[in-house]
């Protein structure tokens, strides 16, 4: 049951983390978009510097966050219980494996292919490439594998503070 809580936890986090945020400026996520929407906006001219900068910005969070992630997710293991690496892992990677699917599903099947807030202007009119639920798919391929790392930085940190 605790694990349970600390996912939808997880999931309302996330969810507060990157909408409000990706509303606001739909390209500060540009790197999360789907090729054919990046192409357009790279071609339009009122992007031309922005988004190598935002690309970039992208990278630091998503690697800032892997280290964020994992200690966060090391503490909430221990003070659930978790004592050893594999104990450690199960638990991290389970959140991290849910809150990946919820965004997969909810967040970019269910709200970014058809909210037309978050199209970037000058590509309205892709719905079918905003709609493309394969990239989607492979996002959350990523995000997996993302989430093994973090469940094994995780494992490191609990296996360690335990020793």
């Amino acid at each position: 049951m605790i694990l349970f809580m600390q996912c939808v936890v997880c999931c309302i986090l996330f969810t507060l983390i990157i909408l409000p945020a990706q509303y606001k400026d739909p390209l500060c996520m540009i790197a999360s978009y789907p090729p054919a929407v990046r192409k357009r906006v790279e071609e339009l001219p009122q992007y031309k510097d922005v988004i190598v900068k935002k690309e970039k910005k992208h990278f630091g969070k998503k690697l800032f966050g892997v280290f964020l992630f994992a200690i966060v997710l090391a503490a909430l293991a221990y003070v659930s219980g978790c004592r050893s690496f594999l104990e450690t892992w199960m638990h991290v990677f389970t959140i991290f494996f849910v809150v990946n699917l919820y965004d997969m599903i909810v967040l970019d099947w269910g709200i970014f292919c058809h909210s037309k807030k978050l199209r970037i202007p000058g590509t309205e009119d892709m719905d079918r490439e905003y709609k493309d639920k394969l990239f989607h798919v492979k996002g959350a391929g990523i995000g997996c594998v993302l989430g093994v790392i973090v469940a094994l930085l995780a494992g490191c940190i609990v296996q360690f503070i335990t020793f």
